[in-house]
Parts: structure tokens; C-alpha cells; sequence
């Protein structure tokens, strides 16, 4: 792989991402959710991705939203008002299955299924991809390759960290060439460093944490070596209301619930404090870099 170099000075616009999927459909839960129970649930994800699009509206930014095709499925309209709103959508896989548990064929299998049918909805074409958790890793050696060869423009799939669900700390921190001969874009998630440990600056972290640990990774990625940082949330995040599921290992549970009221507000923050656009424009941007 090959780690793309920076550029001159200039004014850094960053990846604003959302990974679109229900409130019973995240990691935490899957050891205590069925799949096949998903459907017996009161949906929420299309009002909470609804007020995602208000406060993108408001703040006049635009972002990708990383969808699963489950979804996609069940709510055409959504995808329909994310495009007509100017982000860009792009594939979450099918049913956030972790890229790590599948073969090579399943993964493409996966990649198909959920391409297609989020196509069908938008009526616009995926060349973004981001897999669940962050899962492609050290374990799944295949995965960027069958990514290029289905035609996918990019990944923004890694996170350079260790982690109880997701990891790859020797990856590149920054936009590189995982496939040979390509070039397909793997851009990782940004990282913050707290107490020596390194974390990634959206989600659980963003949320959970002191605001300013977000802020000070990315400006010294922006000032410093004048790249561009990858956030990302859930729309679940924003809501505070969504049902609990007392069934959950009480460590996933705090994870998961603390914090939610105070979200909205940090993302105004964020957003304000920093420059953003669709994550295909700032790969395009990190692409053409000498």
C-alpha cells in the first residue's frame, strides 16, 4: 500500500459522514438482537436521518451518508431526500454484517445486494463504501481488492486503533493506495489521542467525551500536516427518546445511551469550528496530491 503524500497550504475541507442504520442494529446489541426480529421494531431511523438533514440544512454543509441496504429496502424515500438535499449516499453493506466474519465471496455478495438496492432507491450511483464497525482490517487481506474490482471509487473503512470491536493500528493514518496498480482511496477515520491512547473522533468517542479532544485532532491534522480528517455519527446518536434494551451487557448499554440529549449540540459546534464536505470530494481532493 502506498501512503499518499501532502500537499501546499490551503484551506482543508474535512469528510462529514453519517452511518445511516437503526437503534437495534449496532454492534452493541447484536449478541441480544436477532436479525430476524429486526422487523418486529418500531423504526425511528427516517425521522432521526430527517433531523440529521435539518441540522445539515441549517449549518449548510454537505455530507455522506453511509447507508445499509436493509434500509435502503424499507425506507426509498429517505435515500430519495438525502440525494435531493445534494449529499451523496453511499454503501453501509447489507445488514451490518462485519466484513471480518465473511469470506471473500459473501463479502461480495454483500457488496451486490446492497449496491443495487440503494441504487434503486437513489437513483444515482454508489462509489463509496464504508464497512460496518470499521471491519476491514488485518484479517480480511481481500477485502480493498474486491472492493476496486466491483467498481467502488473508494473506502473510508479503517481505523488505525485497537479496540474491543475494531482495529487495525498499523494501517496508514491518512488517505493511501491499499490496492496495487488502482487508484482506489482508503480513507481512515481520524484519530485523537487521550491519556496516550488513541480513539477515533466520531461516534461513541465524540459523543461520550469532551468535545475539545475532537476539535484539537483535527485542527492539528488540518494546520499541521494539512490533510483532511473523517468524521462520522449515527442518527440514533441524536436520539435521546429511542427505546432501551435492557438485555445488553451494561458496558454496551452506557455506550450506547449516555449522552444522547447532548449530541445535537456538539455537532452544531463541530460543524461550525471546521470546514466540511461530501466524503467523494475530499477523496477526489487526496487523490490528485503529487
Amino acid at each position: 500500500m502506498s501512503v499518499m503524500a501532502p500537499i501546499g497550504r490551503g484551506r482543508v475541507r474535512n469528510a462529514l459522514s453519517v452511518d445511516v442504520e437503526e437503534w437495534f442494529q449496532v454492534g452493541a446489541f447484536e449478541n441480544v438482537i436477532d436479525k430476524g426480529d429486526w422487523d418486529s421494531f418500531a423504526p425511528r431511523v427516517a425521522q432521526n436521518t430527517d433531523a440529521v438533514l435539518s441540522l445539515f440544512a441549517e449549518t449548510g454543509v454537505k455530507a455522506t451518508f453511509f447507508t445499509l441496504g436493509w434500509i435502503a429496502k424499507r425506507h426509498p424515500a429517505l435515500i430519495r431526500r438525502i440525494v435531493a438535499q445534494g449529499h451523496e449516499i453511499a454503501s453501509h453493506g447489507w445488514d451490518h454484517q462485519r466484513v471480518f466474519t465473511m469470506t471473500a465471496d459473501r463479502f461480495r455478495a454483500d457488496l451486490l445486494m446492497a449496491r443495487q438496492t440503494i441504487e434503486d432507491a437513489a437513483g444515482v450511483a454508489v462509489t463509496g463504501y464504508r464497512a460496518p464497525s470499521f471491519s476491514i482490517d488485518q484479517r480480511t487481506p481481500w477485502a480493498h481488492q474486491v472492493l476496486a474490482d466491483a467498481g467502488y471509487s473508494y473506502s473510508s473503512s479503517v481505523a488505525p486503533v485497537v479496540h474491543d470491536h475494531y482495529g487495525w493500528p498499523d494501517a496508514p493514518q491518512t488517505a493511501f493506495h491499499p490496492v496495487d496498480g488502482s487508484d482506489f482511496v482508503e480513507l481512515p477515520v481520524t484519530l485523537a489521542s487521550v491519556a496516550g491512547r488513541k480513539i477515533t473522533t466520531g461516534g461513541g468517542f465524540f459523543r461520550l467525551l469532551p468535545g475539545a479532544i475532537t476539535y484539537r485532532a483535527i485542527d492539528r491534522l488540518n494546520r499541521d500536516a494539512q490533510r483532511p480528517a473523517v468524521f462520522y455519527f449515527h442518527p440514533w446518536e441524536i436520539d435521546p427518546d429511542q427505546p432501551r434494551v435492557a438485555a445488553a451487557p451494561l458496558r454496551s448499554r452506557l455506550r450506547h445511551y449516555s449522552r444522547l440529549g447532548a449530541m445535537l449540540g456538539k455537532l452544531r459546534t463541530l460543524i461550525a469550528r471546521h470546514e466540511w464536505d461530501r466524503t467523494d470530494a475530499v477523496v477526489a481532493a487526496e487523490r490528485v496530491r503529487p
